[in-house]
């Protein structure tokens, strides 16, 4: 592509991501950094339409880029633009090692969706296993129970259970007191698998205290199990809301299905875990026909030298990728920095 055919369709993309309007001629013409008529014009955009980078959705003379001119745009010819001062130092004042790995991945979905004002994705960390040092169940109305996993002082986990019956204070706390007599220092998995093993047991076999252990702690842990098949965090998902036209409805309503059952989610993130630095899904490119209309930007993020987790964010193709790919860069780094220093502090 001659030098004069790439910078028409830098601005033309240019243009198009800001306004989301198809481009005409006149328009171009009008950039002085163009220097050409609008019939010259016309005639690189039709050689760029043969090149199948631009296409006419209408029968006026606008253009706009195809997903292959998209991906020429970013691949050679983006300019990307760093964060403002002030959102980079409140990416560093909200990501801090004090909190811990759940609140920063929070933290880190919401602020990519603030600054980029697209929805935010974070999976959460693959950190070291975790050993439960002490565990309290605390009795709650309607046959509720409050679980307390306390895995050390800058981790504690609190979740609510539904059980079979209600449960006074006393059954509770002996729950508890057995649970931390024979589990305190495990990891959860050998947690589960104890427990596993005592359910396949004769149950006529087990005394009434266990019986009662198994019972609660089975529907706590499950909670845990559950939660692991949503490690996704999504926030921001209504900034989509902005970006949808006429006729565009069922396609995010697909997109807010994906987004609540988050494996599809789940399987595109793990795609770019084992790929490095900044990855750059567009439309059709992901694999998964939710997301045809949209594009996906991600990055992993790093504690040491192991790749832990993956952020991005997901929006239409007609994104400002000049200042998104930088905030989800930077976000990584200072999630990846956090997370370190966490794990380093006593």
């Amino acid at each position: 592509m001659k030098e004069r055919e790439q910078h028409i369709l830098k601005v033309l993309i240019e243009k198009y991501l800001s306004e989301g309007q198809p481009v005409g001629s006149k328009i171009l013409a009008e950039n002085p950094t163009v220097g050409l008529s609008s019939a010259s014009i016309r005639n690189v955009m039709a050689e760029l339409e043969e090149m199948g980078l631009l296409f006419s959705p209408h029968t006026s003379a606008g253009r706009v880029p195809t997903q292959q001119g998209l991906r020429f745009f970013v691949d050679s010819l983006l300019t990307t633009k760093p964060l403002l001062p002030a959102q980079l130092e409140d990416v560093k004042a909200q990501l801090t090692p004090d909190q811990d790995p759940r609140e920063l991945i929070q933290s880190a979905s919401s602020l990519l969706s603030g600054i980029t004002q697209l929805a935010g994705i974070v999976t959460l960390p693959k950190l070291e296993p975790q050993r439960l040092r002490h565990v309290e169940f605390l009795p709650l109305s309607e046959q509720r129970v409050l679980v307390i996993l306390v895995f050390d002082e800058q981790d504690v986990q609190n979740r609510i259970i539904h059980t079979e019956r209600d449960y006074a204070a006393f059954e509770l706390q002996q729950i508890a007191n057995f649970f931390n007599a024979h589990f305190s220092g495990q990891e959860l998995t050998a947690i589960r698998h104890n427990l596993l093993d005592a359910m396949a047991a004769d149950k006529s076999n087990l005394d009434s205290l266990m019986q009662t252990v198994l019972e609660v702690a089975e529907k706590a842990l499950d909670e845990d199990t559950n939660a692991a098949t949503e490690d996704v965090v999504v926030a921001g998902q209504n900034h989509l809301l902005d970006y949808v036209q006429d006729g565009e409805m069922l396609q995010l309503r697909g997109l807010f299905d994906a987004f609540a059952q988050k494996q599809t989610l789940l399987h595109l993130l793990d795609k770019s875990v084992q790929a490095e630095g900044i990855q750059i899904y567009i439309g059709e490119e992901s694999g998964y026909g939710v997301f045809d209309d949209c594009s996906v930007v991600t990055a992993p993020y790093h504690v040491d030298d192991d790749v832990v987790g993956v952020l991005g964010v997901i929006g239409p193709t007609r994104m400002g990728y000049e200042r998104i790919i930088p905030a989800v860069d930077v976000t990584a780094k200072l999630l990846g920095s956090a997370l370190r220093a966490r794990k380093k502090s006593p």
